[in-house]
């Protein structure tokens, strides 16, 4: 089961601050746990800031002034990685020992952020800086798989369901206290490339005490169980050509089950438009709202843009388990994308900063709201067996089309980020996929192929990775929405 999928079963019909607080108690009475969960939070920590740090120089720079293609290459660095290392990471993930994975990636990850570090610092912002960051990225996302296929060596079975829940759910509440407080250390140190190079020095640091934290852990206790007699692995050319295959039967599965596949739909729609609108904010704030004020002045004020957009992600949590328990799950997806077109209409053509604010806070409710509503759907009508293939394309389109629409946007949006006929696009946008998703699922529900085997939704043998993307933003000032995610 997903960290979302869980939390949100652990919501149905109960108090869930209650049952969160006590499903964390009794989780963190696990010694072994602790230490993995420990090992969690500050590594995620260190991605918030490390996400303020790189969005703060490349976006809030005094030096330059982002234009909407650099923006877009920016996304595109810091998302796509996550989707396309994830798939095949398990692989690796599955023939390597865990506890060194998670020990020699933070370390590693420390260096390649020192190596960050000094290109900001240098001024440098171009290929070099960017190679750097998707080598963090890249590392990061076999730390993450590494954490969640860990979590049933160190909990008993009957407590896997609450380890899921609060694990990864709290990993993206600390991701984004950790890009809050990246940006305090940035203001802190005189901002500019001083401040975001010391911000990033603050990530690294978080990476070598989580990866100090791991070294405490035995060196066999997170599995994978050794092969012995005759129980040899295939080549690992042959592991990765198994993933690639199975990524496009997953695909087929997916076209044979429409309540899964226009979840996805929704998914990918709700993260194209959503992608267009964080690209059309960081160049107002930028180029628009503070041109003629410093660096430092504009980053602050976008802060409230990213602290409006969590709040959102958080609110989502609250509403989207009382909703669904008065309404279908597909019902409540089709509101929250025609709720976030009709506030983006409104709202968005003032182009006035608090506008901005107030459909940051309500896009971060449609985003997370549909998140968790897509990710139970697929939890209860694909067959275990196909699951871990269906959450990895479910990656895939929720961070491909985020980048794809800030892309497409880039080759019309003025560098002030205003823009009448995008601000347009995005709230019809909204509208129309609101209306194609609940038509498609009106047609869908009288089919056969409108239903699917339902099952429990357990961890999926073919996914490395319990953590969904996350909905919300990157952490603090990160270029994106966490952040999330994913996932975690």
């Amino acid at each position: 089961m997903t960290g979302l999928a869980a939390f949100r079963e652990k919501w149905r019909g109960r108090d869930t601050g209650v049952s969160f607080a006590a499903d964390l108690r009794s989780v963190l009475q696990e010694r072994n746990f602790r230490r993995l969960f420990a090992t969690r939070l500050i590594s995620q920590t260190g991605d918030g800031a490390f996400s303020a740090g790189v969005g703060a120089y490349v976006f809030f720079n005094k030096g330059t002034f982002p234009d909407p293609a650099a923006a877009a290459a920016a996304f595109a660095v810091l998302y796509l990685p996550y989707s396309l290392i994830g798939p095949f990471a398990g692989v690796f993930i599955d023939r390597w020992s865990r506890r060194q994975i998670l020990v020699w990636s933070a370390f590693i990850r420390a260096v390649f952020v020192a190596v960050t570090a000094s290109l900001v610092a240098s001024g440098s912002l171009g290929l070099p800086l960017y190679v750097s960051v998707l080598a963090v990225l890249g590392v990061n996302r076999f730390f993450l798989s590494s954490l969640s296929a860990a979590l049933p060596h160190v909990v008993a079975e009957d407590k896997l369901v609450m380890a899921n829940a609060v694990s990864p759910t709290t990993g993206t509440v600390v991701g984004f206290l950790g890009g809050i407080a990246g940006l305090g250390v940035h203001f802190v140190t005189g901002g500019g490339r001083g401040g975001s190079a010391a911000t990033l020095l603050a990530a690294g640091a978080c990476y070598l005490l989580a990866g100090a934290v791991g070294v405490t852990m035995r060196r066999d206790l997170l599995g994978p169980p050794p092969t012995t007699g005759d129980a040899r692995r295939p080549g690992l050319l042959a592991e990765l050509s198994i993933v690639a295959s199975g990524l496009i039967s997953g695909a087929r599965h997916v076209w044979h089950r429409r309540p899964v596949a226009t979840a996805l739909g929704a998914t990918g729609a709700n993260r194209f438009m959503y992608g267009i609108l964080l690209l059309m904010s960081i160049l107002l704030y930028r180029n628009y709202f503070y041109v003629t004020a410093s660096a430092n002045t504009s980053l602050k004020h976008f802060t409230l843009v990213v602290i409006a957009a969590a709040a959102g992600y958080g609110a989502a949590a609250v509403v989207t388990p009382v909703a669904t328990r008065r309404l279908a799950k597909p019902t409540w997806i089709a509101i929250l994308l025609a709720a976030g077109g009709v506030i983006t209409g409104l709202l968005g053509p003032t182009f006035s900063q608090v506008p901005f604010v107030v459909i940051a806070f309500a896009l971060g409710i449609v985003a997370q709201g549909v998140a968790i509503c897509a990710t139970t759907i697929i939890q209860e009508s694909v067959e275990d067996s196909y699951r871990g293939r269906v959450f990895a394309l479910y990656d895939l389109l929720f961070n491909v089309p985020f980048v794809v629409g800030a892309a497409g946007a880039s080759l019309i949006m003025p560098r002030s980020g205003l823009s009448y006929p995008l601000i347009a696009v995005v709230a019809a946008g909204y509208v129309a996929a609101a209306a194609a998703y609940s038509l498609l699922q009106r047609q869908s529900a009288g089919g056969p192929s409108g239903s699917g085997p339902s099952s429990p939704a357990g961890p999926s043998a073919a996914s490395p990775s319990a953590d969904p993307p996350s909905a919300g933003p990157p952490s603090a000032a990160a270029p994106s929405a966490a952040a999330q995610r994913n996932s975690s």
